[in-house]
């Protein structure tokens, strides 16, 4: 007799429907698998056949094929167990076939045939309901996760003797159906902007950072708070929309970073990996590719600290990712694409020792120090909508800022200007504009306009530069509610850009990074 059962395997960042068929047949007692399977899949047979007898179900030794199909995609992970162990059960006739046609099965078996959690709930439930299954069986951990996808009944199993119980009409589904609860976003961050003395200059420009999302780079001498300013971006990141919140949360699911009896995550991402993150880890890769930090970082915000001491490979590998907010990494089994939509936050300092300018302190040589600045190429450098100079002479005001909650509240504003502004496009900020948005959103009065280009003559500027000075400048006029760019907001703007000239402009920064 042949049967089917259904499940989904996590292929990248997106899910496959995976079909198992089993026949059982008189011949020479033994389980056969294939389907281009892994070692884990392959394993499952073992696992099965122990979860099945521990379940109470008596099974006669036969000759039994197993097949999980499309046979061209390699098979992995340990979520094809429960898939595999009913389809046997349905061969064998254990189980009536009424409750399994319109669903998927997933979910790690363990010897005692306890069903063991899975990575990918969410985006496994998403993929169900896409090709028509009205159910999904999952293991219990899973299903407050599941359950959030409107459209299929996500019924939580805890081990293979209450499925079978299911399947056979012994008990209620309904019993076993996931629930589904509203969990409120919180405010995520250990530091508040009103701890941070001074400054005000770099708060202004990580508020217009955050608000557009735009790419922001902090240098300074060490000990002058540029560190502190980044660790205090998740109290001002703005709240997530429900379906921004649902692709984060698909993401923090397939990497295993959802934390327990979370549905959906409670804050935007804040990644902050070490400088000896290799280019794998950070943009994603391995023999069966998976997400890196960029992609779990995707919908919030990447911080790198110690910018230069990242190696130069590493962080050249953002230029794409960057641009086209996701990347593409392809073997010799696929090509995988990974979202990689986040706001890049850098700190760094001048020089390796940490005290240029202040030559009383730092002892490096001009070519020290234009060698310790050329780590970074122009092609990022040129990537960073604001640059901030923490400037180690300005004076510490010793009462408090304003406030954290205070800030966001602005930034919400701004926020809201630009979802309604995008309100029929794909994108959500104004860091995401393309060339055509920029010409519509982004128009500058006459005399304007020839100031900007007058500036961008003389300073040698990219286009993409230019259109980076565009792009924040019309979040800076948002922030005035000001339906036009004027040359303040364009002037603020390009004093963004000043630090860059400053440390990597002239002949000698530039032999040293050739």
């Amino acid at each position: 007799m042949v049967s089917k059962a259904y499940g989904v395997g996590i292929y990248g960042v997106e899910g496959m429907l995976v079909c198992c068929e089993t026949d059982v047949s008189n011949g020479l007692p033994g389980i056969s698998i294939i389907g281009y399977l892994s070692s884990q899949v392959r394993e499952a047979t073992e696992r099965v056949r122990s979860a099945i007898k521990n379940a109470g179900v008596c099974v006669k030794p036969k000759k039994v094929v197993i097949n999980l199909s499309p046979a061209d995609i390699k098979k992995e992970g340990s979520g094809f167990d429960l898939t595999i162990a009913v389809a046997m059960l349905l061969a064998y006739g254990a189980m009536k076939s009424t409750k399994t046609k319109e669903a998927i099965f997933v979910g790690e078996l363990s010897l005692s045939g306890e069903i063991l959690p899975v990575h990918g709930a969410l985006v496994i439930a998403e993929t169900a309901k896409k090709h028509g299954f009205t159910r999904l069986f999952l293991p219990v951990q899973n299903a407050k996760e599941a359950a959030v996808m409107e459209g299929i009944s996500c019924i939580a199993v805890s081990n293979l003797k209450e499925l079978i119980q299911i399947c056979n009409d012994q008990v209620s589904e309904d019993d076993f159906l996931a629930e589904v609860k509203e969990e409120e976003e919180v405010v995520d961050g250990e530091v508040d902007f009103s701890d941070i003395l001074g400054q005000e200059f770099a708060k202004q420009a990580t508020m217009i950072a955050v608000a557009g999302h735009h790419n922001i780079l902090y240098i300074g001498a060490a000990g002058r708070g540029k560190t502190m300013l980044a660790m205090a971006i998740p109290k001002i990141m703005p709240l997530m929309s429900k379906e921004e919140r649902l692709e984060i949360s698909k993401i923090q699911s397939i990497c295993g970073l959802l934390p327990k009896d979370c549905a959906l995550v409670k804050a935007r991402p804040f990644r902050a990996p070490h400088h000896t993150i290799s280019a794998s880890a950070l943009c994603g890769g391995g023999q069966r590719p998976r997400p890196g930090e960029i992609t779990m970082a995707s919908g919030g915000v990447l911080f790198l600290d110690e910018f230069a001491e990242f190696r130069p490979n590493v962080l050249d590998g953002l230029r794409q990712p960057l641009e086209e907010k996701c990347i593409r990494i392809t073997r010799l089994g696929g090509s995988y694409t990974f979202p990689a939509d986040f706001m890049l936050c850098g700190a760094m300092n001048p020089c390796r020792c940490g005290f240029y300018p202040d030559r009383s302190r730092c002892h490096c040589t001009p070519g020290d120090i234009a060698r310790y600045r050329g780590r970074i190429s122009r092609p990022i450098v040129d990537r960073m909508d604001i640059c901030v100079e923490i400037n180690a002479r300005e004076s510490v005001k010793m009462e408090k800022g304003e406030s954290s909650i205070s800030i966001r509240e602005k930034i919400m504003q701004v926020v809201e200007i630009q979802r309604k502004r995008f309100a029929k496009s794909t994108i959500l900020w104004n860091a995401q504009m393309d060339a055509q948005m920029i010409l519509r959103y982004c128009q500058l009065l006459p005399e304007d306009e020839q100031f900007l280009q007058e500036i961008y003559v003389q300073k040698g500027m990219s286009v993409r530069s230019l259109q980076k000075v565009k792009k924040v400048a019309r979040t800076i006029a948002d922030f005035s509610n000001s339906e036009q760019i004027l040359r303040p907001h364009l002037a603020q703007a390009l004093s963004f850009r000043v630090m860059e000239e400053k440390y990597w402009g002239g002949e000698s920064n530039a032999s040293t990074r050739h």
